[in-house]
């Protein structure tokens, strides 16, 4: 009964978290930590099983007379989900206990957070893929409730109607997971990742593949369905740094690796995957250079680095797959610290604007460092993990196919990419930490307290301690992904800070040179971007979509 007891702790403690109105704040984040701490301590006790390649199992009878199972599954790829979602849910609720003020309500955010993670640990632990489409749902519905916290706030009203109009198509994704049952005979996820050739030989496999790689994008942001990730912003910073980079926005990736065994392989599978994820790595890059609020810049660069991960397990390789899954532990580290370190500028200066935001290294030098080092680590900077995970992802654009002749482009696009996220990263740190003097801010800023900067000093720590020794931290998490994303086969490969002079090396010089040069000219880029005709700019295409939802 052990991995039952994960997801229902986590309910548990929702439950709890909403009564806790008449305690002190510290007593009601004690009584909410309780829970996913216990779930966190149950999940290391069963670790060691999976590093070693065994796949854990719980079938518990629910309706017998309908044959209806609550069926659980914990293989390397669910481990490392739960490990990230109990992990940096526990961070992020011990975070908002020092953001929130005292008109918010603690008891209904902590009551919320812990629904949200009661929904992502089923996703990611069903056996059963009607079992995970209910889940899917559940995250819908307790993200809207959060994104829409401030529900007197107009922009995070229309925000919660839009996360929840485009990411809970789920009737798409139910579609597809009906007509994978129905080919394979089954909604067992065990089987029905075992039966590869009959889902690829069928005739429904094409519309089947679109059906749930519909529900993956739209989860994930994948453009033309990203409008919703940057309108979500409104929800408190603690939502985001949770919901926005470790969690909601991973549940679609989630997806693509869960299926990859069974799905990935076809010429279908090749070309929506890998262009969809290469057209969103450089519009979510390119946008984000350009946006002056620190979360709408974070917003546009999550759904960037997204579209790079979808990219990898679009390329169809071994190498590729375990780069992404790596990029996926790295890029929950470092975003969830510069969402917590933009939460930290915003309480303590009452502004996000980047235009206002200028000197703050005088006046939080240690959150500014804080945050300069896990930008950094968004930008690729060697000795920080972003940089292993990119350049592996560098390495692999070398060896595609993807364009025949043309596929020289790959390369050299995935270049510009790393380009735009090292100018966008340096903007990040040089116009709020550097650039001048503050303008006209609401509050005199001054250093947060002293236990609201704890999880980000551990997640930056995690970034510096994975860049420099990574075998020593993710070796057999990502050993233990990678063999359930490919099947039960690990290809050899090498994560080091150091593998000589060769192409990914020089491709990453030219990316961090390329963006200082961007950044350095920026105000050209920014006269350019105005004199763009462009619907998104004046806010027409987004409340366009919004009067839609309505």
């Amino acid at each position: 009964m052990t991995l039952l007891w994960i997801p229902l702790l986590s309910l548990l403690g929702s439950i709890i978290s909403s009564r806790t109105g008449k305690l002190t704040r510290n007593q009601s984040t004690g009584l909410t930590l309780l829970m996913p701490i216990i779930a966190l301590l149950m999940t290391i006790s069963v670790a060691p099983a999976v590093f070693s390649g065994h796949v854990i199992r719980e079938t518990i009878s629910w309706i017998p007379l309908l044959g209806i199972d609550i069926a659980l599954r914990l293989d390397g790829l669910a481990l490392l989900f739960v490990f990230m979602i109990l992990g940096v849910g526990i961070l992020v609720i011990f975070y908002a206990r020092y953001y929130l003020s005292s008109n918010d309500s603690m008891p209904k955010l902590y009551a919320y957070l812990m629904l949200f993670m009661t929904a992502m640990l089923g996703i990611v632990m069903s056996n059963n893929v009607i079992q995970l489409w209910f889940f899917w749902e559940l995250t819908s519905i307790s993200s809207f409730l959060l994104i829409s916290y401030w529900w007197q706030k107009s922009e995070a009203r229309k925000g919660a109607i839009m996360a929840l109009t485009v990411t809970g198509g789920g009737l798409a994704l139910l579609a597809g997971l009906l007509l994978l049952g129905n080919i394979v005979g089954s909604y067992n996820l065990d089987v029905i990742l075992a039966s590869k050739e009959i889902i690829q030989a069928h005739d429904w496999y094409e519309i089947t593949l679109i059906l749930v790689l519909l529900g993956a994008f739209t989860k994930s942001a994948q453009f033309p369905f990203h409008f919703w990730l940057p309108h979500a912003m409104a929800a408190p910073t603690p939502v985001s740094a949770y919901l926005h980079s470790a969690t909601m926005v991973k549940a679609g990736i989630f997806l693509l690796a869960r299926f990859y065994p069974a799905l990935a392989g076809t010429d279908i599978w090749f070309i929506i995957v890998s262009l969809t994820g290469l057209v969103t790595l450089l519009f979510g890059a390119y946008v984000a250079l350009f946006k002056h609020d620190l979360k709408g810049l974070l917003a546009y660069s999550t759904i960037s680095h997204l579209g790079l991960i979808t990219l990898l397990f679009g390329f169809n390789t071994q190498l590729a797959a375990v780069a992404a899954i790596f990029h996926i532990i790295n890029h929950a580290t470092f975003k969830a610290s510069l969402f917590m370190a933009t939460g930290i500028i915003d309480h303590e200066t009452g502004t996000r604007d980047m235009r206002k935001l200028n000197g703050m290294w005088r006046f939080m030098p240690y959150t500014a460092t804080l945050a300069m080092v896990a930008a950094a680590a968004m930008a690729g900077v060697p000795l920080l993990n972003g940089f292993l995970s990119k350049e592996m992802f560098f390495a692999e654009t070398l060896h595609q196919q993807l364009l025949g002749s043309m596929s020289w482009l790959i390369p050299l696009l995935a270049t510009i990419a790393g380009a735009l996220a090292v100018a966008y990263s340096a903007r990040f740190i040089h116009d709020v930490f550097f650039n001048g003097d503050p303008i006209n801010l609401p509050k005199q800023p001054s250093e947060a307290p002293r236990y609201m900067r704890v999880p980000i000093e551990i997640l930056v720590a995690l970034c510096l301690v994975v860049g420099i020794f990574p075998n020593f931290i993710v070796d057999d998490i990502l050993k233990a992904a990678s063999f359930s994303v490919l099947g039960g086969y690990v290809p050899e490969f090498k994560v080091a800070l150091w593998h000589g002079f060769n192409l990914p090396l020089l491709m990453s010089a030219i990316a961090v040179c390329g963006g200082l040069l961007l950044y350095t000219q920026r105000r050209y880029l920014f006269q350019f971007q105005e004199s763009l005709p462009s619907l998104n700019a004046k806010g027409a295409f987004d409340d366009a979509v919004y009067a839609m939802t309505k």
